[in-house]
């Protein structure tokens, strides 16, 4: 049965290629410390779950010491811009019809492998579609486009040096939330918030949950740090226990007011201080100022359908 073991095999063995193209840049003058750096992720992907906790924790450690201490740098490999101009010309908007195949692909195979059963884990479809998707696309692209064999590696290490640490960024959040919430914050977070919300308001524990994923969001930098917490104060004992309410529409539109909050904080760098930096832009909150008309009406919508579809 395919699950997660192929998604992660799949992403170590990139990260590992890009581990060995940087350690080959002599362009880039830290290419110890980018190799060093996706090397260590790829060990993660491939071989974490067979490590200990501890080797697991020297492992993150060892991350954020490359990381922290300035090792991460950036070559000039990858397509050169004239390639880029003559592609763009010849084929324009027509290369994002490549993207698209990612999210067509993840959703029907989430539908689709259910009429499959036993080919992939249930749990896990989603994840597994998404991982088909971006092989699709590859495939398609080097049909259509034909490139250096090459060059989708080499483009992606460009890529994920110009991002540097905060590729991972996500998956170190997720994991301070997940800490978080054994060490009961979601407990104190919930006693808090029981002094403020109306004894008896519905209307009003879905706001405190819904505004409480998005500010949390906001402050963690991440929607899945935040979860955890306001799931253990909020979603769980009042709207899903106390008020009987839908528990796959609570925790999926959660995370969609948590994701309000994602768009109006500089806390979330993948997402918006990156970008800044990528399209060299003079405000590095540019994004984040776009971005907050759309996030506040968002997350007024997210709150009512809560309200009207999980009760």
């Amino acid at each position: 049965m395919i699950g997660l073991p192929f998604v992660y095999t799949l992403a170590g063995l990139i990260f590992l290629a890009f581990a060995m193209l940087s350690l080959r840049d002599a362009t880039n003058p830290k290419r110890w410390g980018n190799g060093a750096f996706w090397g260590l992720l790829a060990l993660s992907m491939l071989t974490g779950d067979r490590l200990s906790d501890f080797a697991n924790g020297l492992l993150v450690l060892a991350l954020v010491a490359i990381a922290g201490t300035g090792q991460l740098g950036r070559g000039s490999g990858g397509t050169t811009l004239e390639i880029r101009a003559e592609r763009t010309t010849r084929y324009g908007n027509r290369l994002f019809l490549l993207a698209l195949v990612i999210p067509a692909t993840a959703l029907a195979g989430t539908f689709g492998f259910e009429h499959l059963p036993g080919l992939v884990n249930p749990k896990q479809v989603t994840l597994v579609s998404l991982a088909l998707g971006a092989m699709l696309a590859l495939l398609i692209g080097f049909a259509w486009l034909r490139p250096h064999p090459a060059a989708p590696l080499q483009e992606g290490r460009r890529l994920m040096d110009s991002v540097g640490w905060a590729a991972i960024l996500p998956q170190m959040l997720a994991s301070l939330g997940a800490v978080f919430a054994l060490a009961g914050v979601g407990d104190v977070v919930g006693q808090l918030m029981s002094s403020v919300i109306p004894d008896g308001s519905l209307i009003g524990a879905v706001i405190a949950f819904t505004l409480g994923m998005a500010l949390f969001t906001m402050v963690m930098g991440n929607a899945f740090a935040a979860f955890p917490v306001m799931a253990a104060a909020i979603a769980v004992p009042l709207l899903i226990r106390q008020y009987g309410g839908d528990p796959a529409v609570i925790c999926a539109i959660g995370m969609l007011a948590g994701f309000c909050g994602t768009l109006m904080t500089p806390m979330a760098a993948n997402f918006n201080i990156v970008p800044a930096a990528l399209l060299e832009l003079k405000d590095r909150n540019a994004v984040v100022r776009a971005q907050i008309g759309t996030a506040l009406p968002l997350l007024v919508v997210n709150t009512l359908f809560i309200w009207w579809f999980a009760f």
